[in-house]
């Protein structure tokens, strides 16, 4: 059986934002955190002290993972993130900020969601969650819909855009397959950024409210089959929406902006290194 034949120079992606040990570990930091505060309902038992205030827990989290994502936003800017690929994440939150308004409030129709699976997939893991991060804190200023669930926001949206980066065969899969794949993860990842995203909503409803709400005093179990009824009652036609939004979106002018994003990524040359030479005379 014959080697792979290496990839050829023009194929091989730009990483605009390459992260060291120091980034990386900023980021599970903030992801393990981040996973404590969405599933702390799960992850307590039924006599633990948090669950005597689990209207109070949400926004304790929330302030927690404001500092922590502002830990990662500096271990990001030592990473060497040069002008060019500021530029560029300036570019794409700004574009991602601005479609999404565009289908919000409309049967959970999101195209922002499409572009940023196909950025994450361009641009690499590193640069997909500052992506993702950023643009929805961008988008929410543009909307109004700053709160307490915007920390959850940025950080399941930075895991949304980093899972692109992460998908198999960046320099060497192109075509309809690796649009295909990009559509089946888009598909997805819509469903998973929404049921974490209803965990960080759940706990705030009276369990004298509703039989599908959080109680403190149920064992896991109870919890977790009330906590699907909840998704399925609230969610489901939104998420549903907008995994066929991203799909659609994908199948159709994917290749396009996948093409657009990578000429952008070879023209910009992030790896290249700045030199300064003397003035012409």
């Amino acid at each position: 059986m014959s080697a792979p034949t290496p990839a050829r120079p023009a194929d091989r992606q730009a990483r605009a934002l390459r992260l060291g040990p120091r980034t990386w570990l900023a980021l599970a930091l903030v992801s393990a955190v981040g996973a404590a505060g969405f599933g702390w309902p799960f992850l307590a038992p039924p006599d633990a002290a948090v669950n005597a205030h689990e209207g109070d827990a949400p926004w304790l989290f929330a302030g927690l993972l404001v500092l922590l994502v502002a830990v990662v936003a500096a271990a990001l800017s030592e990473s060497a993130l040069g002008a060019k690929a500021v530029a560029m994440l300036g570019v794409l939150a700004a574009a991602g900020a601005a479609l999404r308004p565009v289908g919000a409030g409309t049967a959970g129709l999101e195209p922002m969601f499409f572009l940023m699976v196909l950025s994450g997939r361009v641009l690499g893991p590193g640069f997909g969650f500052a992506l993702g991060s950023v643009t929805m804190f961008a988008s929410a200023l543009l909307t109004g819909g700053v709160g307490p669930w915007l920390p959850f926001q940025m950080l399941a949206m930075g895991w949304f855009t980093m899972g692109a980066g992460f998908l198999p065969g960046p320099d060497r899969l192109r075509g309809r397959l690796e649009v295909g794949m990009l559509a089946v993860y888009g598909f997805l990842a819509a469903f998973a950024y929404g049921t974490v995203m209803n965990l960080a909503g759940w706990t705030f409803m009276s369990s004298l409210a509703s039989n599908i709400a959080f109680d403190g005093d149920d064992p896991v179990s109870a919890n977790l089959a009330r906590f699907v009824a909840y998704c399925l009652a609230t969610s489901l036609g939104w998420d549903l929406g907008r995994a066929v939004i991203t799909v659609v979106l994908t199948l159709t002018v994917g290749t396009t902006v996948l093409r657009a994003l990578r000429r952008a990524t070879r023209r910009a040359a992030f790896e290249a290194p700045v030199t300064f030479g003397d003035a012409p005379r």
